[in-house]
């Protein structure tokens, strides 16, 4: 018998806001004064976008994590549940303030200064079993900003596969560069590794994509890796399927477009999606991403996504 469960999919992961300067003439030097052309406060953290667009697809999503009693808070969790994001597993704190991402953005590229706050806090303790037994698939972005949580990192997904769970982590970036995570041990209970290409590298250690493929052969399941404008390929064992990217020639920013990236392919993954389907509807939803400010913008449901699905890249959903 199939047991029907609750949720398809539980989030764990980061929240914060982020604070956007676009339209930059340039990135700022050290004692000097430049103007912003837009500055937005929006829902930020890979985690939440992933969740936010997630759920405009229809997907039952669950999120747990940590934020502060604090205006930034109240703002993450209401814009979570806009989306018909479940919030009920956020945990609300006094001891810390919510997280901060500062982006400023030029051209297609951006710089960030990240004020952890209430994220560094957050615990397996803090993630019930029974959480994780209402759903089907758990995702975890960002582990690098969860200080609390990764030294128990291998343990959480360890769980989630003994629970019945399939499971997808992106990494994201190492702030400290040390990438001290137990790979060999942890990417045995993850289905879908979803890196992007400098993440790859640093964390084999090594200065070609096939280099960093062979390094971890032997311990990945389903390894996509991200590469912009590139694409991105995705490897089960030696087989691997390179999928282009859609070309937007107006990007407004590119924030959040690798978590979109996630949302799609978990997406159709959980659909019974091929992976070839699953890289295609990844790739249309990073590219979506970038027409619209931050990461969310563009994802307020599917009637969206399929309108600008075909009026900027003239696809049929």
């Amino acid at each position: 018998m199939v047991i029907k469960k609750k949720y398809d999919v539980v989030v764990v992961g980061e929240l914060n806001v982020d604070l956007i300067a676009n339209g930059l003439p340039k990135f700022p030097e050290v004692g000097k004064e430049i103007i912003a052309n837009q500055f937005v406060t929006t829902l930020g953290s890979s985690s939440a976008i992933f969740a936010n667009n997630l759920s405009a697809f229809g997907t039952k999503v669950t999120f747990t994590g940590k934020v502060g009693n604090d205006n930034y808070g109240d703002f993450i969790v209401a814009s979570l549940q806009a989306r018909r994001v479940d919030v009920s597993n956020i945990i609300r704190t006094g001891k810390q303030d919510t997280g901060v991402t500062i982006v400023l953005n030029y051209d297609e590229d951006r710089a960030m200064v990240t004020y952890q706050g209430a994220m560094a806090a957050f615990t397996l303790g803090d993630i019930p079993d029974s959480v994780l037994e209402q759903a089907r698939h758990l995702h975890l972005s960002s582990i690098f900003l969860q200080e609390g949580l990764k030294k128990d990192i291998v343990s959480l997904f360890k769980k989630a596969k003994r629970l019945g769970l399939t499971t997808s982590l992106d990494p994201q970036w190492d702030p400290s560069e040390k990438w001290d995570i137990d790979w060999e041990n942890l990417l045995g209970y993850v289905d879908i590794f979803m890196p992007n290409q400098a993440e790859l590298k640093a964390i084999t250690n090594t200065t070609t994509i096939l280099a960093a493929v062979d390094a971890l052969r032997s311990f990945f399941n389903i390894l996509v890796v991200k590469n912009g404008r590139e694409g991105a390929v995705v490897w089960t064992g030696s087989d691997s399927i390179h999928q282009p990217a859609f070309f937007n020639n107006s990007v407004v920013d590119s924030i959040g477009a690798g978590d979109s990236f996630n949302a799609g392919f978990i997406h159709a993954f959980l659909q019974g999606g091929g992976l070839k389907e699953c890289m295609e509807f990844g790739a249309l939803m990073g590219a979506i991403n970038t027409t619209s400010s931050g990461g969310t913008m563009a994802f307020e449901n599917m009637s969206r996504v399929k309108e600008i699905a075909k009026s900027s890249f003239d696809y049929t959903l």
